[in-house]
């Protein structure tokens, strides 16, 4: 391994992005923060859009900060959430704006889809869990709506790749974020080129599909020039953010569950081949691309979201309080006052979330919580309990063993109550860290792509070597989280 490599990572989440420096040395990574800079979804005529000329601009206002410190970048690599997608003109321009996944466009889209081709037949070719948001869905919304911008469109990047274009010029499809888009082959790791014949699309919208760590072009010189960096390498790092969280699983074992914690919780394992059977498909999970030829079979489970919502509406009311004084409130309240399906459609989209726990409380016989506190153990406890139900379902219907340990990377393993609240739902250990999990994963992928780590397991010793974890065991009222667990299925 070089003496040192400079390694920048673009992390671009639901709600705001960062460029992380990553300086790893002798084995050893540490990271500082660049430039940090939020991320303002917009609506426009009705339309719910990102602001991606805002990334690009924050992407090269961070590159000129790393010139101004005299850092000497080895690498670049881009991270974000899955599904969505920019389109381009022939002669490679942005035909339109890309469109948040929480758009409304989609709604109903996969029913009609599943009128045409069989849910069935979808989910056995690409073994990808049926989400409204998904790209096939979004792109079926455009035919079903005759949107102009596809007619003029000759290819589609997903949003990393898209970013990537951006600084380099140079167009391809990274493995990972490709599988989320309901439009590859789970098998072939390759588009699944006959759903795509028979949705109609066109074929010349999806260009090559490449392995996480695949070099991808080098900064354009003008960006180059401008920014003060030089003609630094880009990599197609594992792109979507879940499958770099992943990576960064400092598992030391085959036998562990994962939970990559923030805006959604998404709980899965780590297996070599796709499961696609109807089982699978009945828990509603989804089989998504890892590094070094894994499967992440996984579920996506809504995560902290509820909670943001919620807070974003008492502020709204000007009865602000943090996050730390929300948990802490919840710790006060009474446990196992009531119960939330985390993953009920109600919750899916913004506004006043506050009321609508009251409502499905209501709705389904149960108390009513009324105090910032109460509402936030409900969502707390009913989060714990859905992870109990999530990793049941691996091992008695997917995995066939047991899951030991269960990992928690990413900003929601901060919370030190919910983590607790998972050790005793579980009632096995629950192990967290680091929590800049996924920008952790992109960074070492980047030395992968360099040549200087050679595989999964090395990556995942750096990890271990450089960052604390923390575990957490059962506490003694097994009894009590049982009897929860109980009541928290009849509301399901």
């Amino acid at each position: 391994m070089r003496k040192t490599l400079n390694l920048l990572g673009f992390d671009f989440g639901a709600s705001s992005g960062r460029a992380m420096l990553g300086t790893l040395t002798d084995g050893v990574l540490r990271l500082t923060e660049i430039h940090r800079f939020s991320n303002d979804p917009v609506l426009i005529n009705g339309r719910f859009l990102w602001d991606v000329q805002r990334f690009f601009f924050e992407m090269k206002t961070a590159l000129n900060k790393c010139a101004k410190q005299d850092i000497a970048l080895d690498a670049i690599g881009i991270d974000t959430w899955g599904v969505d997608y920019g389109l381009l003109s022939e002669n490679g321009q942005l035909v339109g704006i890309p469109v948040h996944y929480r758009d409304e466009r989609t709604v109903g889209a996969i029913q009609r889809t599943c009128e045409k081709i069989p849910k069935e037949e979808i989910f056995a070719s690409t073994g990808l869990a049926f989400m409204e948001f998904n790209t096939l869905y979004q792109l079926v919304a455009m035919q079903e709506q005759q949107d102009p911008q596809l007619k003029i469109a000759d290819k589609m990047l997903l949003m990393p790749d898209l970013l990537a274009y951006f600084l380099t010029g140079e167009m391809g499809t990274e493995y990972t974020i490709a599988s989320t888009s309901q439009l590859v082959d789970a098998h072939t790791r390759d588009w699944a080129w006959d759903l795509i014949e028979k949705l109609g699309l066109d074929k010349k919208l999806f260009t090559p599909i490449q392995p996480a760590g695949s070099l991808r072009g080098y900064l354009l010189e003008q960006i180059a020039r401008e920014t003060g960096v030089g003609r630094v390498p880009v990599i197609a790092v594992a792109s979507h953010d879940t499958a770099s969280a992943v990576a960064a699983v400092p598992a030391q074992s085959d036998s562990f569950a994962y939970l990559s914690s923030g805006t959604w919780s998404l709980l899965g394992a780590e297996i070599r081949e796709p499961l696609c059977a109807p089982s699978v498909m009945a828990a509603n999970y989804t089989n998504e691309g890892g590094i070094d030829g894994t499967i992440r079979l996984l579920r996506n489970i809504m995560g902290m979201w509820i909670v943001n919502e919620c807070k974003r509406e008492w502020d709204r009311r000007n009865d602000a309080v943090d996050y730390a004084g929300l948990v802490a409130m919840a710790e006060k309240a009474e446990p196992f006052f009531a119960f939330i399906d985390v993953d009920d459609q109600l919750f899916n989209p913004p506004g006043d979330m506050p009321a609508r726990i009251q409502a499905y409380c209501r709705n389904t016989g149960q108390q009513v919580p009324q105090s910032r506190g109460q509402i936030c153990r409900v969502v707390y406890e009913s989060l714990a309990l859905k992870y109990r139900w999530g990793v049941e379902r691996l091992e008695q219907d997917m995995l066939k063993k047991p899951v030991e340990v269960l990992h928690i990377v990413g900003g929601g393993a901060k919370n030190e109550m919910l983590n607790q609240f998972t050790a005793n739902a579980l009632n096995r250990p629950v192990i967290t860290g680091p929590t800049e999990g996924t920008v952790i994963g992109n960074l070492l992928v980047q030395a992968m792509g360099l040549g200087e780590i050679a595989n999964l397991a090395e990556l995942r010793e750096i990890v271990k070597r450089s960052f604390p974890t923390k575990d957490y065991l059962p506490g003694a009222d097994t009894a009590a989280w049982d009897e929860a667990y109980r009541r928290f299925l009849k509301v399901l």
